[in-house]
């Protein structure tokens, strides 16, 4: 009786920190859409196209959140993106001028200008 109450205490003191990190909070497309429009829309257009007023101006064109490629990434792949930037590229990470819960968001309301959709060549 002794060693099965170790170890469920065993258990459940590893178990538990698991459970919680594998819970990501809940995100408001609605707030990412008010982020996307003061953050994004210069370089990828009102709809994700990448058609915004400076895309013009860049040498490397904005992601067209559309195309079959992009919509293929994951939320992770996305997130990413807007973390770190992507090298080679205009697009600038976010870290610590955003914070997570506004990236979440923002890769929310990308997910519904252009949902998820495998790709396949």
């Amino acid at each position: 009786m002794k060693h099965a109450a170790i170890l469920f205490s065993f258990i459940l003191i590893l178990g538990l920190p698991l459970l919680a990190q594998s819970q990501e909070p809940e995100v408001s497309p609605q707030k990412g859409e008010a982020v996307y429009k003061t953050h994004c829309v210069g370089c990828h257009g009102l709809h994700g196209k990448g058609d915004g007023p400076d895309a013009a101006k860049l040498i490397v064109p904005p992601i067209n959140f559309h195309r079959p490629e992009s919509r293929a990434k994951s939320e992770m792949d996305l997130r990413g993106a807007i973390i770190w930037g992507l090298a080679f590229s205009p697009m600038h990470g976010w870290w610590g001028k955003l914070s997570g819960e506004d990236m979440r968001s923002v890769t929310a309301y990308i997910r519904q200008l252009a949902p998820y959709e495998p790709f396949t060549p």
